[in-house]
Order: structure tokens, then sequence, then C-alpha cells
């Protein structure tokens, strides 16, 4: 864009200028989401940046590091973030815990810092619990429909036995009253 490169030849003419643009300050994320948080500096040295966290647990570094040199990460954070060149970095499945505030701060090797802010907001999904209902709810339909097609089919099975059953001692009855009659 037309702001990043003057600001990128703002920095190139005067030594100890750092410029940072943060171009998404809000991000809203769900659990286990992998968030962006995306920033792009420039400045005529090499520049170390800084990442940190801080919510209401507390203030955490992040990663640290000096742009082609070395990365330093925090163990907390060890397998769930990726840095870039730009100064950006990728937070991997998100928790609660990962809502806050995210500073980062550009410091040149004249000793010239810059700051940026990104609010990050990490919701919880909802819909899997409404899921699990609506999964259970179908399972004891299921289960209940089952159980009334079983019954019905015991019904009409008593029946039918109390049907052969009733045409049996009819049938004997009546050959007793015709033996009877016979013997007299």
């Amino acid at each position: 864009s037309i702001t990043s490169s003057l600001i990128a030849l703002l920095c190139l003419s005067a030594p100890g200028v750092v410029s940072l643009v943060v171009p998404q300050p809000n991000i809203n994320a769900t659990v286990a989401q992998n968030i962006l948080l995306s920033v792009e500096y420039s400045c005529r040295g090499v520049a170390t940046i800084e990442w940190k966290h801080v919510s209401s647990w507390g203030t955490t570094k992040i990663v640290e590091w000096k742009s082609g040199n070395y990365v330093n990460i925090s163990t907390v954070y060890k397998d769930r973030v990726t840095t870039f060149e730009n100064g950006s970095i990728q937070l991997l499945n998100v928790g609660m815990r990962d809502a806050g505030y995210y500073f980062i701060t550009v410091t040149e090797e004249y000793g010239t810092n810059t700051y940026g802010t990104i609010i990050v907001n990490v919701y919880e999904i909802i819909y899997e619990d409404l899921h699990f209902v609506a999964v259970l709810f179908a399972f004891l339909a299921a289960v209940s429909a089952i159980l009334i097609c079983f019954m019905w089919l015991c019904n009409k099975s008593l029946h039918l036995f109390q049907k052969k059953t009733t045409h049996k001692l009819t049938a004997s009855t009546t050959e007793e009253i015709e033996l009877e009659t016979i013997e007299c």
C-alpha cells in the first residue's frame, strides 16, 4: 500500500526511526482455533521484536527475536508459537487463557522503540453443547421408538396366543359335550 511504502521510505532515510503497522487491532477467536497476530514493521537497522501477553492471569513474555539471528520462545508457548520476519506471530490452539492484550515492542539497534497492541477475545464454542443435547435427544427418541415397536409386537403375539388358546378350549369343550351326549 501507499502508506507502507511511505513509512518504509521514511525509515530508510532517517536512522533510528522505527515504524509499526497493526492492520487488525482486535481479533475474535474461538477455543482451539489458530490465530495470526499480524503486524508489519520497518526500520533501517537490525530490529529486536518482543511479544508479551497481558491478561487477568498476569503478564507473560511470549517470544523475543532479533531479525535474522535468534528466536527465544517462552517455555509456556514453546509448541504453540510461529514467528514471521515481518514481526507477526501465530498462536496455535488458543484457549480461554489466551484472551487479553498482546503487546509488541520493536527496538532498532540505535535504541529507538515503537509499540503496538492487539486485543484478543476468545469464546467457547457453545453449539457443541447444543449438538450433544440434540444427539442425546435423537438417541432417546430412537430407543423409545424401538421399545414401542417391541411392546406392540408383544401385544400382538399375546392376542394371537390367546385366540389360539380360546379356539382350542372351544373345540375341546365341544368334543366333551359330544362325548357326553353319545354316552347317554
